[in-house]
């Protein structure tokens, strides 16, 4: 009997679920249509546009510090495999090799360090403030039936006042029903008008607190890694001393731009070296390729006295 019952109660509950489904419904066309006057709250709407384009900038700048927290990990794996490969090019009777491990020891903790405080400080904190997003999402979709179900119980109550023949039975209930789905309204309504303004304004503090801790993490993990670079840039320094007979030097390549060797002027055959232009300076006109050097140069024409008024 009990299950029965239990049975009878889950039907009628699908029941009364389906009819107002059904009511919405028919209230959302007629209000489409014009036939019915549809409750307005523009301030509320407002909230409502602030609040969606809060989740979308705080969904993106989830997926970016997901990506940067990857980024994060892939750069450690890279540092990780480095030192490895320089551990193992590093002979054991080479001096330094112990101080050379640790560094690359304290490297790999630096960077597991730095990446489990990003994860505590920014990550989880942006779960956390994104977490609240959907049971608000779901409250206005919920104030939303509710606003139609006032709606409907409204314009059925007005309807029966209206009406030429009057059921004051049904009046009454419809003024019931009115009265119901008002409160249920109401109470929902004020519950968001209060909340939503408030998390609106609490996206700034949350955007500085974020990037703010991003900024000193990465700050200090610089700082830390600049320490551990200096340190093993010395043991290098120390470890090319004492072996400085066999220092390596890195030619230059010849870049593309360089000229090609055809272009080069062909070496006298003596072997003696080629002659190297004379610099000139004070932009001095160079002799002409007959004249031979210390042959004196014409003089221009303003430097040749006039003739006075009586040369011939």
């Amino acid at each position: 009997m009990a299950e029965m019952g239990s049975k009878g109660v889950t039907a009628g509950k699908i029941a009364s679920n389906v009819q107002k489904k059904l009511t919405r419904a028919q209230e959302k066309v007629l209000q489409k249509l014009g036939k019915a006057d549809e409750t307005k709250d523009e301030q509320f709407e407002q909230c409502v546009q602030n609040f969606n384009k809060q989740l979308t900038e705080g969904t993106r700048l989830q997926k970016d510090l997901r990506t940067y927290l990857a980024s994060v990990k892939a750069m450690h794996e890279a540092s990780k495999k480095l030192n490895e490969c320089l551990q193992e090019v590093y002979e054991p009777d080479w001096p330094g090799r112990d101080e050379a491990n640790k560094i690359a020891e304290n490297n790999d903790l630096l960077w597991m360090d730095y990446h489990q405080k990003l994860v505590d400080q920014a990550l989880l904190t942006m779960d956390t403030y994104l977490g609240q997003f959907p049971d608000i999402k779901s409250r206005i979709a919920k104030r939303g039936r509710k606003l139609v179900d006032y709606d409907s119980a409204r314009h059925h109550y007005e309807s029966l006042q209206t009406a030429k023949k009057k059921d004051e039975a049904k009046i009454a209930k419809a003024e019931e029903e009115l009265i119901k789905a008002q409160k249920v309204f109401e109470e929902m309504n004020v519950d968001l008008q209060e909340e939503l303004p408030s998390l609106w304004n609490s996206r700034v503090g949350f955007y500085v607190n974020t990037f703010q801790s991003i900024a000193g993490l990465e700050e200090n993990f610089h700082k830390e890694m600049s320490k551990l670079n200096q340190n093993l840039n010395d043991v290098l320094v120390s470890l090319e001393k004492q072996h400085g007979s066999n220092t390596f030097t890195v030619k230059a390549q010849p870049s593309d731009n360089a000229p090609a060797k055809g272009n080069k002027s062909p070496s006298p055959p003596d072997g003696s070296p080629a002659a190297t232009p004379e610099i000139r300076v004070n932009h001095e006109p160079e002799p002409a390729g007959g004249a031979t050097p210390g042959a004196t140069l014409p003089k221009s024409p303003s430097q040749f006295e006039a003739p006075g008024p009586f040369s011939e």
